[in-house]
């Protein structure tokens, strides 16, 4: 193993990256499972959450937008905007940009499950342990962007 600073030659940084790829599919699984225990209280499945987040994070959007920045179908992200607007949480309206693309709204009642949601999972995530500190997380997400960067270009409709 190579610890130094030193750029990882491309062979043993292949390796290195598909144990964190092996990682982050345990985690999300097991993330996912955590957070749907939840899902009574709320009645909001993960997929709608994204699509709330969003919205409580970017304002209005249309469905390719969400669907571009999730790196998910529209086909998808249709379906849980569907599921939004029937539970109230989020509402469709004309776009004045594009009359075939709807821009879709939280409503103040989105806003309430969704930091309901967002305050129980700030809570979880407050149990991380490993004393790790904001250089080790800033590393980490400068890692796990790069890995994204690396699929920018994969189509996923």
């Amino acid at each position: 193993m190579n610890d130094t600073a030193e750029p990882l030659p491309p062979d043993e940084l292949g390796d290195r990256v598909s144990e964190v790829f092996d990682l982050i599919g345990a985690l999300y699984r097991r993330g996912l499972r955590k957070l749907e225990q939840g899902e009574q209280a709320e009645g909001v499945s993960v997929g709608v959450r994204s699509v709330l987040v969003l919205l409580r994070r970017y304002g209005a959007m249309t469905v390719p937008q969400m669907g571009r920045i999730m790196a998910l179908t529209r086909q998808f992200v249709q379906r849980m905007v569907n599921d939004a607007v029937a539970g109230g949480w989020a509402e469709i309206t004309p776009n004045p940009a594009h009359q075939r693309s709807s821009l879709i709204r939280i409503t103040s009642e989105g806003e309430t499950v969704i930091d309901t949601i967002l305050a129980r999972e700030h809570a979880l995530n407050r149990q991380v342990g490993g004393d790790l500190t904001d250089a080790e997380l800033r590393a980490c997400t400068r890692v796990l962007k790069e890995m994204l960067r690396t699929f920018d270009h994969v189509d996923v409709d």
